[in-house]
């Protein structure tokens, strides 16, 4: 490997959110952070230095994203995922989460509807019930241990005040990468329904060997046409920190609504620190992405045999995709608000309680394996350390 993943980092104090907020959310410092997804990896060396280089010209003032932003988005889309969108359709933005709820704004008025397919990424439910959206439920369904999206379902909770489906692709948290089947069929829905589609594709880099991305704006010209896609480097390269993110319209109708919403709350300024980071992240990052990615199915692989071996009634949900792992620990006897005591104050470990992801949650925890293995294996002999001590009580 060129690329070191062992390596042990001290992120304490560094202002990060993953170990200075422990005390806050948990209740407690000392844990293994495993929730929030960063990763617990060097941000590459190309992409500090791409920005150290910006730093040698003195004068950071306001900025336009050059030429080079537009195109090394395209190249890295087409070569990762055989999708290269039009120049104009990319529209940078800070994050995925402010454009979630730009996106309801401009799409739907209040009281509209939007669908969600629980368990899911929790800002889905923030961006449209802060907003006086409808919110509507279409959860996936547990098939033989592997998530499913139920059409019937999905069909049967469409009506006229239906404007949007929020979509996670591949899904955070359950891990999958859906197929080209699965996503026709959705894209035949909304199409029909009038119903537009945003495809949260953040994690889309992230794919394990055995599966394959399509995005959603490339199954057809009639999807791409329904489809707002949401981006950016951050959790593929771990610089959740730089603030910078893209939205993909290709429809030029549904990109002017968004970029009218954009200016209406004057979310456009560059970040040139930001725009520097994400061109050197997707001009040399294929090499890294790759051994990234080997390295996370192995830390899986840790895991799986462990759970297997030392802690079976622990149902681990096979991932797709992502750095995450859906955790199930309903045969282990505990509600919720006991599994969340149990993990913290016994096992010592923050994961993210199953229930922030919706109702269907209940009795799972996500858990964020890209880290060293060496600290993955100590937080599993923590949490069977705890499971053997609650059991001899």
């Amino acid at each position: 490997m060129a690329y070191q993943f062992d390596k042990i980092i001290d992120r304490q104090t560094s202002h990060s959110v993953k170990y200075d907020m422990l005390e806050e959310k948990f209740g407690r410092k000392d844990l293994i952070p495993l929730w929030v997804a960063d990763m617990d990896f060097e941000t590459p060396d190309f992409i500090i230095q791409g920005i150290q280089k910006r730093l040698e010209h003195p004068v950071i003032g306001y900025s336009i994203k050059p030429q080079e932003y537009y195109q090394t988005i395209q190249d890295w889309l087409w070569q990762k995922h055989q999708w290269k969108p039009a120049h104009e359709a990319i529209i940078g933005i800070g994050g995925v989460v402010p454009a979630l709820a730009l996106a309801v704004l401009a799409f739907s008025e209040p009281k509209d509807k939007i669908i969600v397919q629980p368990p899911v990424y929790f800002p889905f439910f923030e961006s449209i019930l802060r907003n006086d959206r409808q919110l509507v439920e279409n959860p996936l369904k547990l098939v033989n241990g592997r998530y499913e999206m139920d059409f019937d379902d999905l069909i049967a909770k469409i009506d006229e005040h239906t404007k949007m489906l929020m979509f996670c692709s591949p899904h955070n948290p359950v891990g999958r990468v859906w197929t080209k089947a699965e996503l026709e069929k959705l894209a035949q829905i909304c199409i029909e329904n009038k119903i537009i589609i945003l495809s949260d594709e953040i994690h889309s880099d992230l794919i394990f060997k055995a599966h394959k991305h399509i995005p959603m704006a490339a199954i057809s010209p009639q999807a791409a046409a329904i489809t707002i896609t949401t981006l950016a480097p951050t959790k593929t390269f771990n610089v959740a920190g730089m603030i910078s993110s893209m939205v993909i319209a290709e429809n030029e109708q549904i990109r002017h609504k968004f970029l009218q919403k954009q200016a209406d709350l004057h979310l456009f300024v560059d970040n040139v620190l930001g725009t520097t980071g994400l061109i050197a992240a997707y001009k040399n990052g294929h090499q890294w992405v790759t051994e990234l990615m080997d390295y996370i199915e192995c830390n899986y692989k840790i895991v799986e045999s462990f759970l297997e071996k030392e802690l079976p009634n622990i149902k681990l949900t096979k991932p797709e995709g992502t750095y995450l792992l859906w955790l199930d620990f309903n045969q282990c006897g505990m509600n919720d608000q006991q599994l969340q005591d149990f993990l913290v104050n016994k096992a010592r470990l923050a994961l993210n309680p199953g229930i922030w992801f919706g109702e269907q949650g209940s009795g799972f925890a996500r858990m964020n394996i890209a880290l060293p293995a060496e600290i993955l294996k100590k937080a599993l002999v923590l949490l069977k350390t705890a499971f053997d001590n609650k059991n001899s009580d």
